[in-house]
């Protein structure tokens, strides 16, 4: 059996959990989250536990089992604590603002660039250097911190850019200059 799968998942005091057909709504205080459930997987919840099981042994409906599970305890968890990500940025010149519920960015380019948050997600700029993307969908914060980092990835030379919090950049040799 999957051990993802297999892992019940407590429901916690803040958040209520419903089961709607195949659908799975989680509200609690960061907002409210749906989750379709695929076909071959049975779910139920029982004394504030939800718990998962699957029908056979199949190579598919085994993924589908482990992943089912991760994605409702995404959701569950996200409404209650959220999720974020940070992002730092670096080079002379380069810099972030918060503008209203937008960020506005100089990355060096000949001019600004204006980012919009989507439905659910808030901005932070602690200072200048650092972005913090928050909200209650894990993989909608994943996203969006995915695109401000394609505004301007980082470069291995001089390692300028915005990159993760944590994120190692493996640094190559510029040019030797001749004699």
């Amino acid at each position: 059996m999957s051990r993802v799968g297999k892992k019940p998942i407590t429901i916690p005091d803040k958040v209520q959990v419903s089961i709607d057909g195949r659908t799975l709504k989680a509200k609690g205080p960061l907002g409210e989250l749906t989750l379709s459930i695929p076909e071959p997987i049975d779910f139920n919840i029982e004394n504030n536990v939800l718990t998962f099981s699957r029908p056979n042994d199949d190579k598919k409906v085994r993924a589908l089992h482990g992943l089912s599970r991760a994605l409702s305890y995404n959701t569950i968890y996200g409404v209650k604590d959220g999720f974020s990500k940070t992002l730092k940025i670096e080079g002379i010149g380069y810099k972030v603002e918060l503008k209203g519920k937008g960020l506005l960015f100089s990355l060096g380019y000949s001019h600004p660039i204006y980012f919009l948050p989507p439905d659910g997600i808030i901005f932070e700029a602690p200072n200048p250097n650092t972005v913090v993307v928050k909200g209650a969908n894990k993989e909608v914060v994943g996203l969006v911190a995915a695109k401000i980092k394609k505004l301007r990835p980082p470069e291995p030379y001089k390692g300028k850019g915005v990159r993760y919090e944590g994120e190692y950049i493996r640094r190559k040799e510029g040019k030797k200059a001749s004699k």
